[in-house]
């Protein structure tokens, strides 16, 4: 039997952060390997009917998934990989949607023409998630809702299972989520496989069985996930801070100035035609067939 080679792309999310194993992360990425064909292996493995390498880093951009972890993907020659990542470009002072785009494109647009079965996902609005004050809140759900955008459309354009994990009753679940309410727990991490295995089975690319959405294991104790936040929590909060969070109170101050003023509206049509402007600026550049 030829093993199906499943290779993961992104962030903290797809490393698996929140759903603990051993002495590393497990995530949703591993547990769906499980399902795509009779046996999953790891990457060095050399039986079973699945081999899944997964490449994904907590932090990691969309710059750090085109220039790292693309190049060790093509390599691999995968049958199916999934490519999830863009909240940490929204986290950041550099935030450019333009450049998302582009990067987002060649990224997806590369393991396209190697054959790959593309899996992706829009993703929840990180300042909800963290519980953040509105006028805090409000410019990174537009950042988010405009990277989610992107990944609509770029997923259409290249044929992807995409998974719409920015929306359902997942999201207010606190079971599902972590100590650090950013990422899934192992509960969460779950539901994702799950779904993902759902959409691929419908289009006959997942043979095995459905990863169970039933943890193995006990969700952290309240001691435990307070503990995580004051140690690790507390790094994660600090490298943001200097990072975003000058910028992020300039726009609340501009996102307060709009409301006061009642021309909200113009910063959500901004990020949109920002978004239109993105779109279109790769729809220039794909080579165009000749003329007749």
């Amino acid at each position: 039997m030829r093993r199906v080679r499943f290779v993961a792309l992104g962030d903290s999310l797809t490393e698996g952060v929140g759903d603990p194993a051993g002495d590393g992360w497990r995530g949703w990425a591993a547990l769906l390997a499980g399902g795509l064909g009779e046996e999953s292996v790891g990457s060095v493995g050399s039986a079973g009917s699945v081999e899944f390498t997964n490449l994904a880093v907590s932090g990691a951009q969309t710059r750090d998934v085109l220039e790292r972890q693309l190049p060790a993907g093509l390599e691999l020659r995968p049958d199916v990989v999934g490519v999830v990542v863009g909240v940490n470009d929204t986290l950041r002072c550099t935030f450019d949607i333009h450049a998302v785009a582009a990067r987002l494109d060649t990224v997806y647009a590369a393991f396209a023409e190697q054959g790959a079965v593309l899996l992706t996902a829009c993703l929840p609005d990180p300042g909800a998630m963290l519980g953040l004050p509105g006028a805090l809140a409000r410019p990174l759900a537009r950042r988010q809702r405009a990277v989610n955008t992107l990944v609509h459309a770029l997923s259409e354009r290249y044929g992807a299972v995409h998974l719409h994990a920015a929306e359902g009753a997942w999201l207010t679940d606190r079971a599902m989520w972590s100590a650090d309410r950013l990422h899934p727990g192992e509960r969460g991490h779950r539901q994702l496989a799950v779904r993902f295995h759902a959409l691929l089975a419908e289009e006959g690319l997942a043979t095995g069985p459905a990863p169970s959405p039933e943890p193995e294991f006990p969700a952290p104790t309240t001691s435990a996930s307070l503990w995580w936040l004051a140690t690790a929590g507390t790094g994660w909060v600090a490298r943001r801070c200097t990072d975003l969070l000058p910028q992020l109170l300039r726009l609340a101050a501009d996102e307060m100035r709009h409301r006061a003023r009642g021309t909200s509206a113009r910063l959500d049509l901004r990020a949109s035609a920002a978004v239109s402007a993105a779109l279109a600026a790769l729809s220039a550049t794909e080579p165009q067939p000749d003329a007749a």
